[in-house]
């Protein structure tokens, strides 16, 4: 009776499996699919049943580096980060072998095809775009194994050492024209201001030499250094006036005399 009994409580502790929160359990008899089991403690048969978990939680798949041709021939090299998880735990395991292996085989392909679809400047600069498009087709494709890609992120782009230098001197060039137009509209903005100054200073009597006088007090400040001005044609001519004034008078008292 005890070896009965003993034999009966071995047999259910090695029937007992335990499935964890993040886990769900696909329960076979006899080679058989019959169900999907919830976290806890499950009870199967030996010999007659079987279970296989199955991770639910979020996973990422490194894609390692590949070597791809871009659209306008460039050969690069891009690696990328996939996170996925699985959403129907019996398609994971029925409808593939090995579905992490599978979706990491299926995103080196679908990057290369993408990358050969799109140019360097392209992939460069807009890294979500063809991030998106990856996402969309591997999602795609993994459907029928219960699969849920997430998101795709393309950690690097690896790029041939003269096509960097290459960029390098493009971009030089870029910065190099953006502040030769800079300084063009500069100058544009101050011939402008500068011809709006001297039409107002000619339309405004004694504003040009308000003008020169003022200049003439900031030299001031600095004695060190020799300054040589133009006189305004204006007050030559008043001087001018001044020494015939003065020569008549020295002419009439030395005829008086």
């Amino acid at each position: 009776m005890y070896v009965l009994i003993g034999i009966v409580v071995f047999i259910v502790l090695i029937s007992i499996r335990q499935v964890n929160q993040f886990e769900r359990g696909v329960k076979f008899r006899l080679g058989k699919f019959i169900a999907i089991k919830e976290p806890g403690w499950q009870i199967i048969l030996p010999i007659f049943e079987s279970m296989s978990k199955v991770d639910i939680r979020v996973k990422a798949v490194d894609v390692p580096n590949q070597e791809a041709i871009t659209k306008d021939n460039i050969s690069v090299g891009i690696n990328a980060v996939i996170y996925y998880k699985v959403v129907d735990v019996s398609r994971a395991i029925l409808e593939v072998e090995n579905f992490f292996y599978a979706i990491s085989q299926l995103a080196q392909t679908t990057m290369r095809n993408i990358v050969g679809s799109v140019d360097l400047d392209t992939l460069l600069s807009e890294r979500d775009m063809v991030s998106n498009q990856i996402k969309t087709i591997v999602d795609k494709l993994t459907d029928p194994w219960g699969i849920k890609v997430d998101n795709v992120d393309l950690k690097d782009v690896v790029l041939p050492e003269d096509m960097k230098r290459v960029i390098a001197r493009q971009a030089e060039a870029e910065r190099e024209k953006r502040a030769v137009i800079t300084k063009a509209e500069g100058e544009v903005i101050a011939s402008t201001n500068l011809a709006k100054a001297a039409k107002t200073l000619s339309e405004s009597s004694g504003a040009l030499h308000l003008r020169t006088l003022n200049t003439l007090n900031d030299l001031s400040s600095d004695q060190s250094n020799t300054v040589i001005f133009a006189i305004p044609i204006e007050v030559l001519r008043a001087f001018e006036g001044n020494s015939k004034n003065t020569l008549e008078q020295l002419a009439e008292k030395f005829l008086k005399k």
